[in-house]
Order: structure tokens, then C-alpha cells, then sequence
């Protein structure tokens, strides 16, 4: 049977940007093969230096096309340029955290003697690969995710597959040159490009793999997590219904920026993006208008385009998707203080709601898309109880200048990670970044991935 093609599509403007030839069965468990082939061949490991020599060749290469790349992140990804540069500065800065990382920690000393069974002995431990590494990625951050992937897995000394998501595949393609081009032997880091769903399964089922990495919907991740077999370890991003609170001592001049940004960055295609804005009542309307002015300022068009604030959605079904939410909310009685309707092409206007019902979709789901509700409460403890109504866990934010509100937040939220006068989509890349409950497994960040595709081995001397 003939490879499958699969057409590239800038999402700003609907044209092919290029395509591509997919693996058919043959060539994906091919890869897997060699890869496995791969970390069992000791002639083919590479020492830890090796690792660190490689990767520091990576980082001026990856600086001699930073700008190519995040020209390449807007174009596929329709994330707007002012923000794909800023990506593609994250991608080579995390390749140095992988190099400090690896070089520092290699395992440690556990004292022995304290009685008198263990007495004469010293007990140390290394760090080793577990094995193969199989990497499913997802599109809203086509390059740094794939960093975050693929450079843990060789950092640890991990032979890696990695499929990037098919509507932003050459962001990953190109990483993979560039790893080659740095000394990365081809076997121990593949690309695998799928239109046929039954093969990634196959992958992921298989008894050659020892971590799985997955980034996208919860969905698919927690069904794919079954596929496993015994003993694989896995890590699975998943989204959230990233909730923010405005106390009375939030300083608005600073607060509406932020949020601002957590709730239309990316088009509100993160899964940390800021989705449910609780207000104090006493400054509701005061804060809303607050917003609907900043709102009123982005500018919606061409990803590539310098000026452009708020790109498309990824696909057109997604513009349906979340045109089809705020309409069941208006229907409910919401209304859409600025927004609230699709543009032409891919674009959905960034929309700010007030008096969306408590079970519609955009209070309850994932909304992935720009739009933002905003709910009033009346004391503290009603907006701590009302930001934990749904199973999504992830990062949440306060706006406060109150102390006891931090504590109390922090004590209180569902979430893995509560920023103080910072919008919920904050992150650095050396930061733990973990979804709780239905939005993940594990914890993301490279350092606690590069921890994850390693294990401690111990050694006991006895004198």
C-alpha cells in the first residue's frame, strides 16, 4: 500500500505549506527496532561526556537558526511571532539546563554504619537509561515541546521516537536535523511522521518501549496509558481549567495585563491558559470593563505578521468547536461582553463572557481557544471553593496583595502550582510543571523528565 501524504497547513492563511510522506507500519516499527537495537548494542551507548559534548554542539547551532525557527513556529503553529521568538529562545535555553542537569547530578552517597549489620560497607549509586523512549507530542508548542521530549531522552542516554503532531510536524523534523548535525547518531534519535492512528497504538503497545511521553488531550492520553505494557513508566501532560482570582487588593493596572496575556496568548491554546477569572463583587463591573479595554487592544491576523497579538486556532473544526461553546452559553442566558463570534478563516475573536451558566461547557471544559469568563464572588472562601469544582488540576493564579490570600490559596486551590500577581500560563523551563487528577501523570520540566527516564542503580562495597 502506498505511504500515506500529509499536507502542512498554515492555519493563518490555508495554504500548504508543504507534504509530507507518513510512515507506513514497515518503516514506524523499523525505527522501534533500531532504536532498541540501538540501547542494546553497548558499542553504541554513549558516555556521559559524549552527551554533553553533543548537546553543547547543539546550542550554537540551534543560535545560528533561531530565527528560521521561530519563523517556522508561526508559520505552521499560527502562534504569533513576538511569541515564537521568545519560544525558540526557550528551546536552546533548555538545552543548557539539560547539560547542567546531567553534569551535576550523577547519582549520590547514602551513608551506611549507623548499626551493625551495615558496618564496613560504603553504598553509592549511579544514574542509568531505562530504555527506549517513545514521544508523542502536541502542536501548540512545536519546537520547546519537542525539546522538552527528545533532549531529556539523549540527555539520559536514551535511544528516542518521537512523533510530533500532525498539524505541526516541521518544527520537530527540523530539531532532529539539527540533534543530527550536533553528533546525535541517527538511530538514537528518529522522527516518525503518522496519519494512521492504529500504528502509533502499535507503538505505544509495544514491548521494545521503556517511557512514554505524551503531551496532548486527556482523552487520548489516558486511553493510550492502557496500551502499556507492564512495567513501561510514562508521563502524560494533559490541559486544565486554568482558574484565576481577583481579590480587592489588586492592583488592575497590572493584574488586566497579565491576565490579558494568560487568557489570549496562543489564542488561549495552552492548557494552562487562564479560562475562569473569578472577580470580588464589589469591583466586578469595574474590573470586567478593565478587561473588555485591554481585550479591545489585541491584535487579531497573519501569525507571521510582528504586530499580531491573538493568531488562528489550529483547524477550523476547533473554530466550530468553540463557536458552538459560546453559543450554548449565550443561549443560557451569558453574554458576551466584547467578542463572541468566529472571524474569516481560522480566526475566532478574543471574547470576554459574564453570566455563563455553571454547567455549560466553557465553565466546566477545557475551552482551548480565546475566550475568558469571568464569574463574581463574595468572600475569598466562595472563590476557592468554586475554582475546584472541576477534576482538571493544574496552575491557578491570585491577584492580591494581601498575604494571608496567598496563604490561603496556596493552602486551599487544586492545583499543582498557584502564582501570586501572575497569570496562570507562567513558566520556566527548568520549573516542575505537573497536572493533577484528569489533567496528567507525572511531572513535566527537564529536569524531573531527565529523572524520570533515568534510574538509580546501587552499588554496596564491602571492606
Amino acid at each position: 500500500m502506498a505511504n500515506s501524504v500529509l499536507p502542512v497547513i498554515n492555519p493563518s492563511t490555508g495554504q500548504t505549506i508543504e507534504e509530507l510522506t507518513a510512515d507506513d507500519r514497515e518503516t514506524a516499527l523499523g525505527k522501534l527496532e533500531r532504536a532498541a537495537a540501538c540501547f542494546k548494542d553497548s558499542g553504541q551507548s554513549l558516555a556521559l561526556h559524549e552527551r554533553i559534548e553533543t548537546l553543547e554542539r547543539l546550542i550554537p547551532i540551534m543560535r545560528r537558526e533561531e530565527k528560521a525557527l521561530a519563523e517556522l513556529i508561526a508559520l505552521e503553529g499560527g502562534k504569533p511571532l513576538t511569541d515564537a521568538r521568545v519560544e525558540a529562545a526557550r528551546a536552546i535555553a533548555g538545552v543548557r539546563i539539560a547539560i547542567n542537569v546531567i553534569s551535576e547530578d550523577l547519582g549520590k552517597v547514602i551513608p551506611l554504619g549507623h548499626q551493625a549489620a551495615s558496618a564496613g560497607r560504603l553504598n553509592l549509586t549511579g544514574k542509568f537509561p531505562r530504555g527506549v523512549v517513545l514521544a508523542f507530542s502536541a502542536f501548540n508548542h512545536p519546537l520547546n515541546l519537542i525539546v522538552h521530549q527528545v533532549v531529556p531522552a539523549f540527555a539520559s542516554g536514551c535511544p528516542a521516537i518521537v512523533k510530533p503532531a500532525s498539524d505541526t510536524p516541521l518544527c520537530c523534523l527540523r530539531l532532529v536535523e539539527l540533534m543530527h548535525e550536533a553528533g546525535v547518531p541517527q538511530d538514537y534519535l528518529q522522527a516518525t511522521v503518522l496519519t494512521d492512528l492504529s500504528i502509533a497504538t502499535e507503538l505505544v503497545s509495544s514491548e521494545k518501549i521503556a517511557f512514554f511521553s505524551f503531551i496532548g488531550s486527556s482523552r487520548v492520553g489516558w486511553m493510550l496509558r492502557s496500551q502499556l505494557k507492564a512495567g513501561v513508566r510514562c508521563a502524560l501532560e494533559h490541559g486544565g481549567v486554568a482558574p484565576a482570582i481577583v481579590t480587592p487588593s489588586a492592583q488592575l493596572s497590572t493584574a488586566i495585563p497579565s491576565i490579558t496575556k494568560g487568557g489570549f496568548y496562543h489564542a488561549g491554546q495552552v492548557c494552562v491558559s487562564t479560562q475562569r477569572l473569578y472577580v470580588q463583587e464589589a469591583m466586578f463591573d469595574t474590573t470586567v470593563q478593565a478587561l473588555k479595554d485591554s481585550v479591545t487592544n489585541l491584535r487579531t491576523g497573519d501569525a507571521s505578521d510582528a504586530d499580531t497579538d491573538v493568531g488562528p486556532l489550529i483547524r477550523g473544526a476547533e473554530v466550530d468547536r468553540v463557536e458552538e461553546w459560546v453559543r450554548e452559553a449565550l443561549s443560557g442566558g451569558a453574554t458576551a461582553v466584547i467578542g463572541g463570534s468566529r472571524r474569516e478563516g481560522q480566526f475566532y475573536a478574543p471574547t470576554v463572557m459574564i453570566d455563563v451558566p455553571a454547567d455549560a461547557r466553557l465553565s466546566t471544559a477545557e475551552v482551548f481557544g480565546p475566550v475568558v469568563s469571568v464569574y463574581p464572588y463574595g468572600d475569598l472562601n466562595e472563590a476557592l471553593a468554586r475554582a475546584n469544582l472541576h477534576p482538571h488540576a493544574f496552575q491557578s493564579s491570585i491577584y492580591t496583595e494581601q498575604l494571608s490570600d496567598v496563604y490561603a490559596a496556596y493552602d486551599a486551590l487544586d492545583a499543582s502550582a498557584v502564582m501570586v500577581n501572575d497569570h496562570t500560563a507562567f513558566r520556566d523551563d527548568a520549573m516542575p510543571f505537573a497536572g493533577l487528577s484528569a489533567s496528567g501523570l507525572g511531572v513535566g520540566g527537564i529536569p524531573y523528565t531527565i529523572e524520570d527516564m533515568q534510574f538509580e542503580k546501587m552499588l554496596v562495597l564491602k571492606s
